[in-house]
């Protein structure tokens, strides 16, 4: 590109090289204001060396350091207004909407009560979501005890569907079924998107959940953030046996196998108050076009528009790697071991 357009990000900071102004008279003034000092009257100035233990520096000495130390200073203001050059021209997007999944990796996802496991099957539906999503921009975080964000919300998917073969309940060494630390993590991810497009959190899951308040908790987040929520069951009614993390059967306190059934009364009372909906997954594709469906708002998918905007290649770091050559020696005087 023949016009490099070398300028500055923020050139107001160089406003702060006047304050080398007045560091200059106070400079001066001090020296003047020690060459007639009250001590000159005791002593020439070739012998107050010997009377105080210690020398003023010559003219050259003092303004030298001034200098040095006006370089540095400048340096780093130049870093502060961040030089640049050269740039490319990208291509906006209309921001579009936005489905976050929260998929739910506890040990109870193991139970295989829904062939050939409940996180099996829960792989393939965000498998189907991908590949039937044309609108929506998706973004994946995994939970048990402890949320992960596998994916942020992003048009590429592609990321996301190479780790989904992945994804098993041994990626969290604690157990458990927390999801309200999961809906913190949600709502810091989607505060951070546009508000031009719809949010909606998907909940895939047994529902097998016991803490309070998590009606009260996706309904705050409806209301204040205008974040729907949607849920996908996965298991059954009848239940099915929870596989232990080193083989068998997931003992309860008294010794019998742990029974896990899917909880569609707390999954539909939390849709509910998400103002979202519910489907419980099955082999058609109905279950995943509905929640897609009810996820966009802007019924126009992202598209490129004829605005761009100009991203330049920032240099901050070259004034930056200068101030630290120059004081580098300096470093090194200050460390060095003296001479016996």
């Amino acid at each position: 590109m023949p016009d490099l357009g070398f300028n500055f990000a923020q050139p107001a900071w160089f406003w702060a090289l006047l304050a080398l102004i007045p560091v200059a008279i106070w400079l001066w003034h001090s020296a003047q204001r020690a060459s007639h000092g009250p001590i000159q009257r005791y002593a020439d100035s070739h012998l107050l060396p010997h009377l105080t233990g210690s020398r003023a520096l010559r003219a050259t000495e003092r303004w030298g350091r001034f200098l040095r130390w006006s370089l540095l200073w400048g340096l780093l203001i130049a870093a502060m207004a961040g030089p640049r050059w050269d740039f490319k021209d990208v291509r906006l997007f209309h921001p579009g909407d936005s489905l976050l999944i929260l998929l739910d990796i506890s040990r109870s996802m193991e139970a295989n009560d829904v062939a050939p496991s409940r996180l099996a099957r829960a792989r393939q539906e965000i498998q189907d979501l991908i590949e039937q999503n044309r609108r929506l921009r998706i973004g994946l975080i995994v939970f048990s005890s402890v949320p992960h964000v596998l994916s942020p919300v992003t048009e590429d998917t592609q990321s996301l569907r190479n780790a989904l073969p992945s994804l098993s309940s041994d990626l969290s060494r604690l157990q458990g079924s927390r999801l309200h630390g999961a809906l913190d993590r949600a709502e810091i991810l989607l505060k951070g998107l546009p508000e031009d497009g719809a949010r909606s959190l998907l909940l895939i899951s047994d529902g097998d959940f016991d803490e309070p308040n998590l009606p009260a908790r996706v309904k705050k987040l409806a209301q204040e953030q205008s974040i729907r929520f949607h849920a996908l069951g996965i298991g059954t009614k009848e239940g099915g046996a929870v596989p232990g993390p080193r083989g068998g059967l997931l003992p309860d306190r008294s010794g019998q196998p742990v029974q896990s059934r899917l909880n569609e009364t707390l999954l539909k009372e939390l849709t509910a108050a998400g103002g979202g909906i519910y489907r419980t997954a099955d082999f058609r594709d109905s279950d995943s076009r509905a929640i897609l469906e009810a996820s966009i708002q802007n019924r126009n998918p992202p598209e490129e528009v004829d605005e761009k905007t100009r991203v330049w290649n920032e240099r901050f770091y070259l004034p930056v790697i200068a101030v630290a050559a120059l004081l580098l020696p300096a470093f090194r005087r200050d460390g060095a071991p003296k001479q016996s």
